[in-house]
């Protein structure tokens, strides 16, 4: 019965994408999908409507409500334009800036986006062509906009496009405007509700100008310049897996003194179908092999990797022997804090009101080191638009000096409001530079905060569950979570229980609950045990996955001790992968 339900409603609200108002090509492909005795694509694609999740509107490119094409994402515009007639209808022009990467259609999309806002009277600022997200946050803030929006998925693969919308301070839309966002959006019925004529007045093309302002000030960031001149020859292979950091990030890299940049060739190539790499995801190792490659023939020191749209960075560096190794993002942010704070502190520049943050399912490591340091440190949820939250919240009362999340997102800067891969690249090697004044390298100074801080292992993990059945199996993961809590991990019994969703804690060896203050309820939970241990789970907001992090703790008092600890923390996080069946 729920299911010929499901088709009645899925059917009807395909027939509305019929009408004259849609393109001939749009009601071609839909009436195939009407007239197919098997349902599947039909339901697939109109199931349900695109919604802001903590990386905005993402979905398979295609016909349907369901995924990415010209009118979703021209109601997308619609909805959001409407809203910012309303929040600012006191501003004689209100004005947008727009970027996208490298992906297929996100040209085109950034091009409807423009042309929709235009037509709503609003001013637009379109990138002349693909950029890092990190520069259409800066735009907005440098340009004195209102909003703006970056097409791209990210880090997704190739059939995936999106929409990251932004606010007037260049972080991601959170609470109340999303929600009120979404509330316009679905006052657009169909193609007749979007304004799609422009006004090419409106639309004023940026690029060359905007992208020297934002290179300078990145390049400003730069606290260790005696070590980088000293350094300055150091060997970096940077890729860009085909995306939008393929001219800025070297630029950046020089800009702060960086001499030897070697690419890869094969990389350096713009297409969104990224044919080197079955991901363009640099959290997996995949993605940076043809880049490793390209640092053993060059005897490289580091190896740098940015995702499609240049927001996230990965890393490589060699280990003692020599070998080159990934450094995941876990320790890639705390190294990066660690940087932070150490450096200021040498340097004498290091100040009560400075602070960091990470989210709730990044490693503790950054805690310990924050903590040892008397720096203060701030959680939040998973998604730099908290991360940006949190800055918004303490402007001119603290000082912002870094912050980090575990999918290989960095932010040294508060010019600028989302994860940045250009100065994220330009500050790993920085830290390189001022390593290598200490006689360390980048592998040896991450042993030694082991070593100063504790030993903390972590690993991700994603169980995928594609379409409606699979949002309805990790809503029931979810419900079974809550339903039967964890009560111990690896033999140490959980202490603590964490539901963001009830914004409540619970005590378990205390017997006592108390509230989570935190900005608006969030679908994790999170369990810590007696020994240090946590395990956070939450459904994905931009893909279809669970997603489990678990953390372990040790410690060590020498080099060969590290080694030994560090194979029984792997030890037992196989042990509680085995336990909750992941």
């Amino acid at each position: 019965m729920e299911q010929n339900e499901l088709l009645l409603s899925v059917r009807a609200k395909a027939t509305t994408w019929l009408a004259e108002s849609y393109d001939a090509e749009t009601r071609q492909t839909v009436q195939a999908f009407l007239d197919n005795e098997n349902p599947n694509d039909l339901i697939e694609a109109f199931y349900r409507d695109l919604e802001f999740g903590t990386g905005g509107l993402r979905g398979i490119m295609g016909v349907g409500s369901n995924r990415m094409n010209k009118y979703t994402v021209g109601a997308a515009t619609q909805g959001l334009a409407n809203y910012l007639r309303q929040e600012f209808s006191g501003l004689e022009q209100i004005a947008v800036a727009i970027g996208h990467d490298c992906r297929n259609n996100s040209a085109l999309f950034a091009r409807i986006t423009a042309e929709v806002f235009s037509a709503n009277g609003i001013k637009v600022y379109l990138f002349d062509g693909l950029r890092p997200t990190p520069e259409v946050s800066f735009a907005i803030r440098e340009l004195g906009c209102q909003s703006g929006v970056m097409i791209t998925a990210s880090h997704n693969p190739k059939e995936y496009n999106g929409y990251k919308a932004y606010w007037s301070d260049g972080a991601q839309i959170i609470a109340p405007h999303d929600r009120n966002i979404i509330v316009e959006v679905n006052k657009i019925k169909g193609a007749e509700d979007i304004k799609f004529t422009p006004n090419e007045s409106l639309i004023e093309l940026i690029g060359e100008e905007m992208d020297k302002k934002f290179i300078a000030r990145v390049a400003e960031l730069c606290e260790a310049k005696d070590s980088v001149q000293r350094h300055h020859d150091l060997k970096i292979v940077y890729t860009p897996i085909h995306g939008a950091g393929v001219r800025l990030i070297p630029e950046a890299l020089r800009a702060v003194g960086f001499t030897n940049i070697i690419n890869v060739p094969e990389q350096d190539v713009v297409s969104g179908d990224f044919p080197t790499v079955v991901s363009p995801n640099p959290e997996e190792s995949a993605a940076l092999e043809l880049a490793i490659k390209r640092a053993e023939e060059t005897g490289a020191d580091l190896v740098l990797a940015s995702d499609p749209d240049a927001d996230r960075l990965g890393v490589a560096v060699r280990d003692n022997e020599g070998k080159i190794v990934l450094i995941n993002g876990n320790d890639m942010c705390a190294m990066l804090t660690y940087y932070a704070i150490t450096q200021r502190k040498e340097a004498g520049t290091l100040e009560a009101t400075d602070y960091v943050v990470k989210t709730i399912v990044t490693t503790e490591l950054i805690k310990a080191i924050a903590d040892k340091n008397e720096v203060k440190m701030f959680d939040c949820y998973t998604g730099f638009k908290w991360i940006a939250d949190v800055i918004r919240k303490h402007e001119g009362k603290l000082r912002y000096i870094g912050g980090g999340e575990e999918s290989y997102g960095y932010l040294r800067e508060d010019f600028i409001r989302d994860k940045s891969s250009v100065s994220a690249c330009t500050m790993f090697c920085e830290m390189a530079a001022w390593a290598a004044d200490k006689g360390l390298s980048v592998y040896q100074l991450l042993q030694q905060i082991y070593l100063d801080y504790g030993l903390y292992k972590e690993q991700g993990i994603s169980v995928v569950h594609t379409g409606k059945s699979g949002a309805e199996e990790i809503e029931a993961m979810m419900r079974a979570f809550r339903e039967n809590p964890i009560k111990s991990l690896a033999g140490s019994p959980v202490t603590e229980v964490l539901d963001y969703a009830k914004l409540e804690g619970k005590w378990l060896d205390k017997g006592e609950t108390f509230q989570l203050h935190m900005p608006a309820t969030s679908n994790v939970l999170q369990y810590k045990t007696l020994d240090g241990t946590k395990v956070s789970i939450r459904p994905s907001g931009t893909e279809p996955k669970i997603k489990f992090y678990v953390g372990v703790r040790s410690t060590a008092d020498s080099l060969e001790n590290l080694a030994v600890a560090e194979q029984e923390c792997l030890a037992k996080i196989a042990q509680i992968r085995q336990e909750l069946g992941i």
